[in-house]
């Protein structure tokens, strides 16, 4: 009996743990967004050097995704996700301490600590609840998407109150209520299977046309999506919408992305191939960002139809590296190249966007643009659907 109602102690604080790690793989990042008008105001900072701050966690999700996996077998899985919060919440009260190298290194730390977080949470799902995977996975990409939403509409009547400093300031509540959860789970040391070093993939992914049409529909979706992410309220904010009401509309956005987690996993593996479901989540996110431009009155509709079709495209991406290979060393050989190309892409859309509006001094052309980009990821869509497999390559 003792037994039982320890074991069930223990679950309930594991599944709690992983739901706040969850909450700070989303909210830490996207909660500067609504108040970058102000910071670009306080420092006098171009557009450019806001997309850069908006790029330099997906910077660092490239640089360090394909580590974590090694930290995990040398340091323990507990351990390093243990240190990633850490690191986190070091970069929450630095990117606040009130100058701007500070936020410019507040802001890689923090994306450093996600990039860890990121790569190491669907593991420990995995080994923990090896029944239970996919409604977990859907439990954690929920309180992902409901985090972000919360910290996009509370963040702005904060910084009314206290200055954006201080609003930043006060995330650093989420890595503590989840480093108090993990706490209890540094006790334990057991292995964790990571993907494995590749040495036995079949095939050369970097040669592979159908690898680079998966890689292409991953960073091709994830651009628009950073970009609305990163830039979002501030478009709102200069064609004259409220800072709380843009708040909202970017909340949407978030919330939006965890609908199809919902209902289209357990549809895409029954499908014959993927590419009609490719392009129209590809081109659901190219109408919403021209909808931004000329029907701007709809906003949270164009909000709910961008992070849907943003949230479909990823778990599309992530289920073509399993349905294009044929076993688990050329998956992982896949996925760490989508993932790493995908994200290099993904900083460069927020970069752009910044640099294209300095250029021509609205937000139109960069909106058209991103909604082009969108509609190249419908076309490598098309090609990544298809129902095919890597090539078999000698190497």
């Amino acid at each position: 009996m003792l037994n039982t109602i320890k074991n069930k102690w223990h679950a309930i604080v594991l599944v709690a743990g992983i739901l706040f790690i969850a909450v700070n793989l989303r909210v830490t990042f996207t909660a500067i967004a609504p108040v970058l008008p102000l910071i670009q105001s306080d420092f006098g900072l171009s557009s450019s050097s806001v997309g850069l701050l908006t790029s330099l966690p997906l910077l660092a999700f490239a640089a360090f995704s394909p580590m974590s996996a090694s930290f995990a077998r040398k340091f323990g899985l507990e351990r390093t996700i243990f240190v990633a919060l850490i690191i986190i919440s070091l970069g929450i009260l630095l990117r606040s301490a009130g100058s701007v190298w500070a936020l410019y290194v507040g802001t890689v730390l923090i994306g450093t600590g996600i990039a860890f977080g990121n790569v190491l949470l669907p593991g420990l799902i995995k080994r923990e609840f090896p029944t239970n995977m996919a409604s977990m996975t859907g439990t954690y990409s929920i309180t992902m998407g409901a985090a972000g939403a919360l910290g996009s509409v509370i963040i702005i009547p904060l910084a009314q109150s206290w200055g954006w400093p201080i609003a930043l300031g006060l995330l650093i509540t989420a890595p503590l209520f989840a480093i108090l959860f993990w706490i209890p789970q540094l006790k334990k040391h057991d292995p964790v299977m990571m993907a494995s070093r590749k040495k036995s993939a079949s095939v050369n992914v970097w040669k592979s046309p159908l690898a680079w049409q998966v890689t292409l529909f991953m960073g091709l979706n994830a651009m628009p999506f950073y970009v609305a992410v990163g830039w979002l309220p501030t478009i709102l904010i200069d064609n004259g919408v409220s800072a709380a009401q843009a708040g909202s509309v970017h909340g949407t956005l978030q919330l939006a992305t965890a609908i199809p987690g919902l209902i289209l996993a357990a549809t895409l593996r029954r499908l014959k191939d993927q590419k009609l479901a490719a392009v129209t989540v590809s081109l659901l996110v190219a109408l919403s960002l021209i909808g931004f431009i000329y029907l701007p009155d709809l906003a949270m509709l164009w909000a709910a139809f961008l992070g849907f079709g943003s949230g479909a495209s990823m778990m599309l991406g992530l289920t073509f590296v399993g349905l294009r290979t044929t076993n688990a060393d050329d998956a992982s050989a896949l996925s760490g190249m989508a993932q790493c190309v995908g994200y290099l892409m993904a900083a460069a859309g927020p970069l752009l966007l910044g640099q294209l509006h300095d250029w021509t001094g609205s937000w139109t052309i960069p909106l058209l643009i991103t909604a082009a980009i969108s509609v190249a990821g419908a076309c490598s869509g098309m090609m990544a659907g298809r129902n095919a497999y890597l090539e078999l390559t000698y190497h």
